[in-house]
């Protein structure tokens, strides 16, 4: 007689079984509460990656910007900084490039691009990328009849959107100032931000225009619905300050570029 065999199952208790369900993972549960978790930490990652290839880009970045309208001052300031003393200038139509030593700070490398209005766009243009700074040198005397053409100049440049994205410091440097009727820096950049407001509304309708018949998108400089102020650039920190490069003063240049560096 063939004997049949028995399959032999351990009983579990309704108490036990309850307990080993528990114990089994839940999808659902765990992606509930661990999402959010998951998710910081990713955009900490993200995060972490942008700050550190922007502090790559900065560190690489050691070119400051002498730029203007001719006659300005800014071959001379280059001259001064440079070589230690004042050199015979004319109206260039190439750019100069030296190496200015910072005490602690290394060094930067100092570009004056040409004003002549048929070059300067280029040689900025070649330059920008690598701007730490930008220092745009004007004629305190003489603004009164350049105001429209430095403005517009000034607009051209804080409006590049290189620039807006680099971020370099930017300084206003009222050359000059030996001159007995020169306007100090307060002065000029009242009747600066008027020029850039009128000069702002002016752009801002001529790139709209475009926009509706070619799909081009304006850049607005400054805050809307009010007028225009350097406070205001949100991407770019913009100072003046007042020198004399005839009389070698140069100190508030020096003490920015000391900052910059």
């Amino acid at each position: 007689m063939v004997q049949q065999s028995s399959l032999l199952v351990n009983p579990v208790e309704p108490n036990e079984l309850d307990e080993k369900l528990r114990l089994i993972p839940q999808d659902d549960e765990d992606q509930g509460q661990y999402g959010p978790a998951l998710a910081l930490v990713g955009a900490g990652f993200i995060g972490f990656i942008f700050l550190f290839v922007w502090r790559k880009g900065r560190v690489s970045r050691r070119g400051i910007c002498l730029v203007g309208l001719c006659e300005s001052g800014k071959t001379l300031i280059f001259s001064q900084l440079i070589y230690k003393k004042a050199v015979e200038s004319f109206t260039s139509m190439k750019e100069n490039v030296g190496v200015l030593d910072i005490a602690n700070k290394g060094t930067l490398k100092l570009i004056d691009i040409p004003g002549h209005e048929r070059v300067r766009q280029r040689f900025f243009d070649s330059y920008k990328n690598t701007a730490r700074g930008i220092v745009f040198v004007l004629d305190s005397f003489s603004l009164n009849k350049d105001i429209r053409d430095v403005a517009e100049y000034l607009y051209t440049i804080l409006s590049d959107p290189v620039v807006s994205s680099n971020r370099p410091q930017v300084l206003i440097l009222c050359n000059k100032q030996d001159h007995p009727l020169a306007k100090g820096p307060q002065v000029i950049q009242s009747v600066l931000e008027k020029e850039m407001n009128v000069l702002r509304n002016t752009q801002t309708n001529q790139l709209e225009a475009v926009a509706e018949g070619g799909n081009r998108k304006s850049f607005y400089l400054g805050q809307e619905g009010k007028n225009f102020e350097f406070a205001d650039i949100r991407s770019l920190r913009v100072e003046f300050a007042a020198s004399s490069a005839q009389t070698e003063d140069l100190e508030n240049l020096k003490k920015w570029l000391q900052s910059v560096a």
